[in-house]
């Protein structure tokens, strides 16, 4: 709970902090591809497609991806228009695939159900796929300028600093919730979230905040206690036990075998090179048993070191084999040819690229 000093400043200073706010972000405003400029509307497409790619995210590793996605892509009609496959393709690199599967599940039901026109509530928002309370009421604060706050990582931090929350996350979620309301002002709901999302990226860091520079310093519980930096507070993160598997990069010429993941599940409907299960303990013996079975093909060459990722649950260890064929060689069932030229088209995720690179000496 915020301390008994918080409180207090809670009670005294608590009506100047939105106003205290808006004036900072006015003079401060990040320029952000997805963000309206000062005075104009902002665009609902716009705000949910950058939504769902900062999801766990960056915003530099966001901005590339954000600008060809409108330049191909400039409403939620053309997107729900697309093939999935071509979504996929476009959005490999980004991670959490499922987002993209979702976003284009989104974009189908706004052009059909909706006449391509995104709901203006949290409630009809979050019926939508891939909407959850968090976007929901970030889509309707900025884009609709519904009187909600949302509460990603950034405000998060902010508002556990400023009133000193000690309760652990993820427990104190709905308490950093309640509290980061009192921080809207009575209009500009959208530039409110967007001030705090600012502030918390520019001024309130995770390591080494400019307290000097923030328009809240002076009212800020953790600030005066020079704790800041130990909000806020979090359970021990329990790390995924490591799985281990082979993949196998199997090339015809100038072409490299490949085939979908299923639809549903880790990657869904993502290309990959052929490879074994992933497993905890796993040894290599097992796992090269499961190598594809092609006509013709030459011995394979186990690349030395190992191609290394970690996931949302689990860090994972990739033994590669590579093996050659002859031109003319049918692919097994359920897999592909493609030109290695053209690799840069395929929905390939980052572990996929690592093992490709690996195998191929890229």
């Amino acid at each position: 709970m915020p301390s008994t000093t918080a409180r207090k400043k809670e009670q005294s200073t608590s009506s100047d902090r939105p106003l205290a706010l808006l004036q900072w972000y006015d003079r401060h405003r990040r320029r952000l591809p997805w963000r309206a400029a000062p005075g104009e509307a902002s665009d609902p497409y716009r705000v949910w497609l950058s939504e769902i790619m900062l999801q766990q995210t960056t915003v530099k590793a966001v901005g590339p991806y954000f600008e060809k996605f409108v330049a191909r892509w400039p409403d939620v009609t053309a997107l729900g228009r697309a093939s999935l496959d071509a979504v996929l393709r476009m959005w490999a690199g980004l991670g959490y695939y499922s987002r993209a599967r979702n976003l284009h599940a989104c974009a189908v039901a706004v052009m059909r159900e909706h006449g391509g026109v995104f709901p203006d509530t949290e409630e009809g928002l979050r019926a939508l796929p891939g909407i959850g309370p968090y976007t929901a009421a970030a889509i309707a604060a900025i884009a609709f300028d519904r009187r909600t706050m949302p509460v990603d990582g950034n405000i998060e931090r902010v508002v556990s600093r400023l009133f000193a929350v000690e309760e652990e996350l993820p427990q104190a979620k709905p308490l950093i919730q309640q509290l980061a309301a009192t921080l809207l002002a009575d209009s500009r709901a959208g530039d409110s979230a967007q001030a705090l999302m600012d502030l918390g990226a520019s001024i309130c860091t995770p390591k080494k905040p400019a307290c000097s520079l923030c328009p809240l310093n002076e009212d800020c519980t953790a600030g005066a206690q020079g704790t800041q930096e130990t909000f806020p507070r979090k359970a021990p993160k329990k790390s995924g036990t490591l799985r281990r598997g082979a993949a196998f990069v199997v090339t015809r010429g100038d072409e490299l075998l490949v085939q979908s993941r299923p639809e549903k599940g880790l990657l869904g409907g993502m290309t990959e090179v052929p490879g074994s299960d992933w497993l905890a303990g796993q040894d290599d013996a097992t796992a090269k048993q499961q190598a594809p079975q092609l006509k013709g093909l030459s011995r394979w060459q186990r690349k030395v070191g190992v191609v290394t990722h970690v996931f949302t649950h689990f860090p994972l260890e990739l033994v590669v084999y590579t093996a050659k064929v002859k031109v003319r060689t049918r692919a097994p069932e359920g897999m592909r040819w493609v030109p290695i030229a053209t690799l840069a088209d395929e929905a390939l995720p980052n572990v996929m690229r690592k093992v490709i690179a690996h195998g191929l000496g890229l």
